[in-house]
């Protein structure tokens, strides 16, 4: 049963690893057994994070500006001279923005949407040949998006761009299920609820927490614990069968509107 769920000796890529859902699924691979690899513009807090994660396990930090191709381009290159291949991409790193209607900006949805899916998508493409290597029918290479219960659900916030480009995300998805599969990679994602992490800590700041839980049916905000049992799962034998899935860990919000 254990080598069911294993992940040790995975190579795990994790972009916007350092913080939040990111730091998240990272640290559970490595206490895993995984190597994992995080990338972030914040090249501080990666060269922290890869000393704390380093301490009981393996973890390397590659920062850099994932919303520019050229960044993307270089990450893979400096990947490549590491590793031979790669098992599990985590496209995690993302933006949000919030605005009302008439006072949205073209910039609060240009960076939102280029982050959130033009990013993705470019990911995949330039991982592809690392992706492939070690990929066979019975043991599948993965790719994990993570993507919102905004992009299932009507949100409760004016987060435009955020919204479309999370749905976006997901159905992008499913498009590339076929091509994928033909290369025995599989492809499926996460959307996340609320969760305690720096992008909701405004709303706690200003006082709309219960606003927030109210909404869910659980009543809480969820924490690292609710997020890396599907990580695992994903990026585990467990999941070899399941391709173009997406799962809601949002306590129920999804299912209850």
């Amino acid at each position: 049963m254990d080598s069911l769920f294993a992940v040790k000796n995975k190579i795990i890529f994790v972009t916007g690893g350092s913080r939040g859902i990111g730091y998240m699924i990272a640290s559970c691979y490595v206490k895993a057994g995984a190597r994992v690899y995080i990338a972030s513009r914040d090249q501080e807090r990666c060269a922290a994070v890869e000393r704390e994660l380093s301490a009981i396990g393996f973890c390397r930090a590659i920062s850099g500006d994932l919303s520019k191709l050229s960044e993307i381009e270089r990450i893979i290159s400096e990947l490549q001279v590491l590793e031979p291949k790669l098992d599990v991409l985590v496209n995690n790193a993302g933006a949000t923005w919030g605005a009302s209607l008439e006072e949205f900006p073209e910039k609060g949805w240009d960076k939102v949407t280029s982050l959130n899916l033009k990013t993705p998508f470019f990911l995949i493409q330039k991982f592809l040949p690392m992706l492939k290597v070690g990929a066979t029918p019975d043991d599948p290479s993965r790719i994990i998006n993570i993507g919102s219960v905004d992009g299932i659900r009507v949100p409760i916030w004016d987060n435009y761009s955020y919204a479309a480009s999370k749905a976006g995300l997901h159905h992008l998805s499913k498009t590339l299920v076929r091509p994928l599969a033909e290369q025995n990679i599989n492809i499926n994602t996460i959307a996340p609820g609320p969760f305690s992490t720096d992008m909701m800590a405004p709303m706690k700041e200003g006082g709309w927490s219960d606003t927030v839980t109210s909404a869910v049916p659980l009543n809480r905000f969820g924490e690292a614990g609710d997020i890396v049992g599907t990580a695992i799962f994903l990026a585990s034998p467990a999941s070899s069968y399941i391709t173009g899935a997406t799962i809601p860990v949002d306590g129920g919000m999804s299912g209850s509107t």
